[in-house]
């Protein structure tokens, strides 16, 4: 009875020390949410944009460092896609906080070091090349290894397709080109921006399932872990 006690000490000495709360997980989940949104919202404009059709005097970059005057349509889409950029960076410190916490409660929950080292927390998102896989695999590894044995969640791998689609069209989250082309380029060929809107939007829902998925798994690991509901250690979880 004793030894059960004492492991039952040790366990939560273990776990006892900072979690992933809640907060964190729901401000993942709105952070993506947000960006979400603010995607749709460029997509709508882009219909809106299309359906008016080009003015007669040309396209707002006129070339040469020459910019015509701005339509009130136009104006109104550069304010959505500043709006858009200011969701993006808010998901994208949102997303990072929580990816870093569950990558170290991964490691806590199972004595194992992580698959990757922190630096490719942020590194892996811009590296060309890593940013194909890493950041797929720093969650997937959080998950293998808060929830041995149990199969990688679906939604994982439609948020990392629709993702990986949106940034590699080009005109995903992280727009290569400026306002004034993506106002000609919905003049003019729509459908591709719409396209790229859609993986964007879906990979933003996608991604906010596997927030859950992945922050439910540790929850439910580390009550296992420290005798169950009402534990101490899970106390402090959930705070």
């Amino acid at each position: 009875m004793n030894d059960e006690h004492e492991a039952h000490d040790d366990d939560t000495e273990r776990f006892a020390g900072p979690r992933p709360g809640r907060g964190v997980e729901r401000c993942a989940v709105g952070g993506l949410l947000l960006a979400g949104a603010a995607w749709a919202a460029r997509a709508v404009w882009h219909v809106r944009l299309f359906l008016a059709g080009e003015p007669a005097s040309g396209p707002p970059d006129q070339g040469e460092g020459v910019h015509r005057t701005l339509t009130g349509l136009e104006d109104s889409y550069h304010v959505v896609s500043a709006l858009g950029g200011g969701a993006a960076l808010i998901c994208a410190l949102a997303f990072l906080s929580w990816l870093w916490r569950v990558r170290d409660d991964a490691r806590v929950l199972s004595a194992e070091p992580p698959r990757y080292s922190g630096i490719w927390v942020y590194l892996g998102w811009v590296l060309p090349i890593m940013n194909l896989w890493v950041p797929r695999g720093i969650v997937a590894d959080a998950y293998e290894k808060s929830a041995p044995r149990r199969p990688l969640p679906r939604s994982l791998n439609v948020w990392w397709g629709l993702w990986l689609l949106g940034m590699l069209s080009g005109v995903g989250l992280l727009y290569e080109d400026s306002t004034d082309e993506i106002i000609e380029r919905a003049y003019t060929e729509v459908w591709p921006l719409l396209a790229s809107d859609a993986a964007v939007v879906g990979a933003a829902i996608a991604g906010a399932f596997v927030v859950r998925a992945v922050s439910a798994a540790q929850r439910e690991r580390l009550a296992a872990l420290t005798g169950g509901p009402g534990s101490a250690a899970e106390t402090v979880a959930a705070s």
